[in-house]
């Protein structure tokens, strides 16, 4: 059996999704915004220890609500999760969201859950008094959405760093010969180093596919001493400096994944926590206290598969952690070579 990226390797190669992306340069930040089709079966997993998240308890198994009309990730920490305000202001005007009745004088509830991550103390100009950018780039990236969304420093990773290199957004997805389809958005704000230490070359590298991120393999007689984190914003031995401390703090990886089979709620939260090691995969360390990381995953319902379920689940649990690795990398690898 054999499993290939989509044809354009990004999440929206899992049909019934698309990707918006808006950022603001002077203030350095940004919005990114996956809008499924149709309203989709969504849960999430949250390993990071400071994540800041906005309706995610409604993605529990046993909640009311078991299906969501858009997923935001955004920059700007707590500021950031008014992107979602914009977000549910359109989908409401479009009457699209949760209805617990068909009155047309009575709005819909769109469900945005949104995760955020902190580019704060990033350099750009965040003297925005009462009136934070990011309702407004919520907006712009809802209606910016498509099938084929950059990758690099746009929308949610536009102010991001990765370690000590710029972070960005990043994509992936792969296909499998039986039809199943996983794909992967990254937005890339870690604590943690994306490539071995001393070398150009990615954690995630095993699960590149095609040179995606530069093709760079380790040298057969690697070795590193392993308290060496590399270009983490923090090392130990130098963690006790205050700007080390300041840096330690301005982190999170956010990620998305999206499959076209029918999942229930509680299926999709074991493949939500099943691709987080994807971000153990791609980043070192991964899920400190001072990173918030969350991995959403949405599916599509589009092909029903008989059969095992512990099974299925194994299977696109798997693809969904070494897809997320590869767009964390792709994220990193793509905003190396922005020139802003």
């Amino acid at each position: 059996m054999t499993a290939r990226p989509g044809p354009l390797n990004l999440i929206t190669d899992i049909g019934g999704l698309s990707v918006g992306h808006a950022h603001d340069p002077a203030a350095a930040t940004g919005v990114s915004v996956i809008l499924p089709d149709q309203r989709a079966i969504a849960s999430v997993a949250v390993a990071g220890g400071g994540p800041g998240t906005r309706e995610t308890d409604a993605l529990a198994p046993d909640t009311l609500v078991d299906a969501v009309d858009a997923i935001v990730l955004s920059g700007g920490s707590v500021y950031g999760l008014a992107a979602a305000d914009g977000v549910a202001a359109v989908l409401g005007a479009r009457r699209r969201g949760y209805a617990l009745t068909a009155r047309e004088d009575t709005p819909v509830s769109p469900i945005v859950p949104a995760a955020i991550l902190f580019d704060l103390a990033n350099g750009g100009h965040k003297s925005w008094g009462e009136t934070p950018p990011y309702r407004a780039l919520g907006i712009e990236a809802l209606r910016a959405c498509s099938q084929q969304p950059s990758l690099g420093r746009v929308g949610a990773g536009y102010g991001a760093r990765a370690g000590q290199v710029p972070g960005g957004m990043g994509s992936a997805s792969v296909i499998t010969a039986d039809g199943l389809a996983v794909g992967a958005l990254a937005a890339v704000n870690s604590h943690g180093a994306v490539r071995m230490p001393g070398t150009d070359v990615f954690w995630a590298w095993p699960y590149e596919q095609d040179g995606e991120f530069g093709g760079a393999r380790p040298a057969a007689d690697l070795r590193f001493d392993l308290e060496d984190w590399g270009e983490a914003k923090s090392r130990p031995g130098l963690s006790s400096s205050p700007s080390a401390a300041r840096e330690g703090r301005t982190n999170t990886t956010l990620g998305c994944i999206g499959v076209n089979v029918v999942l229930t709620p509680a299926e999709a939260q074991r493949v939500a926590k099943m691709a987080l090691a994807g971000v153990a995969r791609a980043i070192r360390p991964a899920f400190a206290p001072f990173d918030g990381d969350v991995v959403f995953c949405l599916s599509t319902g589009q092909i029903e598969v008989d059969g095992s379920r512990p099974f299925l689940l194994t299977r696109l649990g798997e693809l969904a952690a070494s897809s997320l690795a590869r767009a964390i990398a792709r994220g990193v690898y793509a905003a190396s070579s922005d020139p802003r």
